[in-house]
């Protein structure tokens, strides 16, 4: 059964290229996985659609009521399914665990904005929060599009190229090797003599070689 995922967002339009374009798109259009995007909009029930609030104490900003996500994530979630908060806050992503949510059967995301959502809901109906940096954006749904396009990766039959993914930056706890491409020779710079010898041990030992340096230089907490 392909891989589920419901997204809650107040800007749903803004995944819209996202997840139409490219090799997720491709991977949406086959089957491989299915995603929804819900406003949260929908499940306000005042005739303004509020769907936010000043904080209680005081403070700069909004904060997302807890009546229409308590009601949305009630509504698309399944037995068993992960409900996921995309937050600063949060659990830091990485590959091991866009790896772990591949292998669910339905996620539901999640996305915050303004100045957060109301305590309740984190505490009743959030399993799981998930953040994509140490850094703030100004919502929670490009996080959401950032791990749905990491975790699509791993989903059998997304990438063309099942081999890419043990190649890859992080997968291996290396930074990726140099890569080139035609013409061997331009504006009197040339591809490394070793990519064109045709010698694969050679190859794969520079380029591992090549992944160890740039580690050590710019990520070297990973060599740990």
């Amino acid at each position: 059964m392909a891989l589920r995922i419901d997204v809650l967002t107040l800007f749903p339009r803004m995944l819209d290229g996202v997840l139409a374009e490219s090799i997720l798109g491709k991977g949406i259009a086959a089957g491989h996985l299915a995603v929804g995007v819900h406003d949260l909009r929908n499940w306000t029930t005042d005739k303004h659609r509020t769907a936010d609030d000043r904080p209680f104490g005081g403070g700069a900003g909004m904060v997302l009521k807890p009546e229409p996500v308590f009601a949305a994530i009630e509504q698309v979630q399944t037995p068993g399914c992960r409900r996921i908060y995309l937050t600063p806050d949060g659990q830091p992503f990485s590959t091991a665990l866009a790896e772990e949510l591949s292998r669910e059967r339905h996620l539901v995301m999640l996305s915050g904005h303004y100045e957060g959502i109301d305590q309740r809901i984190r505490d009743r109906v959030i399993d799981q929060e998930i953040s994509i940096g140490d850094y703030v954006l100004t919502n929670g749904t490009l996080a959401a599009a950032v791990v749905i396009d990491a975790l699509a990766r791993f989903i059998p039959g997304v990438l063309g190229e099942e081999k890419s993914l043990t190649h890859e930056s992080f997968t291996r706890k290396l930074l990726d090797f140099p890569q080139y491409t035609r013409p061997a020779e331009f504006r009197g710079m040339s591809v490394p003599g070793v990519l064109l010898s045709g010698n694969h041990a050679e190859i794969e030992k520079w380029r591992l070689a090549r992944q160890e340096e740039k580690t050590r230089l710019v990520r070297p907490d990973l060599l740990k």
